[in-house]
């Protein structure tokens, strides 16, 4: 709508109306429009606050990651991790001195 189009409905309204009618018309008009923007506004404060709170649910929904074995190594541990999670030597048994028949079974 250009401003021509704009000066002609105002003094069209302006004829009908009358000049003591007009400001208490645009008063009432003025008044619905900002009713309308504030209810536009709390329905999509709404609407945002229930797409928040599916995405919450969602998030819970989803399980937690799993421990890892221990021992076990990945790629992003750091070095401090990697040695912590290996047992230490004192945990580990010695190895089992070879008996007569297992330096037998070799020597075949």
């Amino acid at each position: 709508m250009g401003f021509s189009e704009t000066i002609f409905l105002f003094f069209l309204a302006l004829l009908i109306f009358g000049p003591k009618k007009l400001p208490e018309i645009a008063r009432q008009i003025g008044k619905a429009l900002n009713e309308f923007k504030r209810a536009s506004n709390e329905f999509r404060s709404q609407i945002e606050s229930e797409i928040a709170n599916m995405e919450v649910q969602e998030r819970r929904e989803i399980l937690p990651p799993a421990q890892r074995p221990i021992g076990a190594i990945a790629g992003s541990s750091t070095k401090a991790e990697i040695i912590a999670s290996e047992p230490s030597p004192e945990a580990q048994p010695a190895p089992a001195e070879p008996t007569g028949a297992t330096v037998k079974a070799l020597d075949a």
